[in-house]
């Protein structure tokens, strides 16, 4: 039985609005045209969402059954298509909304598979799927790598953590509204915290070592 978690329909509205930002930011510097960033808008929006919803078989997803979730998203497109040289300037505030996004799409697809039956494990991979999704199908359609898997950010590892925790909560019975913007939070933390400090996953370092820790560079940028 899933548990009254009252996650405002405003609040992921706001995070569709967000990531698609994203999407249209990455489509104008590909200079792409209208549709293009359209397109990319309603991935880096909805495609989380869309492949959660595929993952648990919650069939339409509402990335393409639900109109309002749809407007939003071509709605942030537009927008970054009309002001994108001010909202380019933005692009750090956009950084720090989009890890808000990332937060509450790895809690609520957790919360959503959970609801629906599902074990923790594939609950933690909706979750997982649901927050980083959407920068994936992005980065893709923009033919590149994602930055995901090549950037060594802390941006999944938020998201696994997140999810996780979501999951045990519920597994213990203490998941109530407070501890679901708890893990959120949690979430949220580790990603500013990481862009703030340059803080990375293990890669491959020099010669055969693997390199650890804070990125580093001679100056920062503005």
């Amino acid at each position: 039985m899933q548990p009254d978690i009252p996650i405002a329909p405003v609040i992921e509205l706001s995070g569709v609005f967000v990531g698609a930002l994203s999407g249209g930011l990455a489509a104008i510097n590909k200079r792409f045209d209208i549709v293009g960033v359209l397109v990319l808008a309603w991935a880096a929006g909805l495609g989380g969402g869309l492949l959660r919803d595929v993952l648990i078989g919650a069939i339409p997803p509402v990335g393409i059954s639900d109109w309002r979730f749809i407007a939003v998203a071509c709605l942030a497109g537009v927008v970054m298509y009309l002001f994108h040289p001010r909202l380019a300037r933005a692009r750090r505030m956009i950084a720090v909304l989009d890890a808000g996004a990332l937060a509450l799409y790895t809690v609520s697809g957790t919360l959503k598979a959970l609801g629906l039956g599902f074990d923790g494990v594939t609950a933690v991979s909706a979750g997982i799927l649901t927050g980083i999704g959407g920068g994936v199908l992005r980065d893709l359609l923009a033919d590149e790598v994602p930055a995901v898997l090549h950037q060594r950010q802390l941006y999944a590892v938020p998201a696994v953590i997140g999810a996780a925790l979501t999951a045990a909560l519920w597994a213990g019975g203490a998941l109530t509204s407070v501890t679901a913007l708890l893990a959120a939070g949690v979430v949220f933390g580790l990603r500013v915290a990481a862009m703030r400090f340059r803080l990375q996953v293990p890669g491959p370092g020099p010669g055969n070592g693997v390199s650890w820790g804070r990125k580093r560079s001679r100056r920062m940028n503005p």
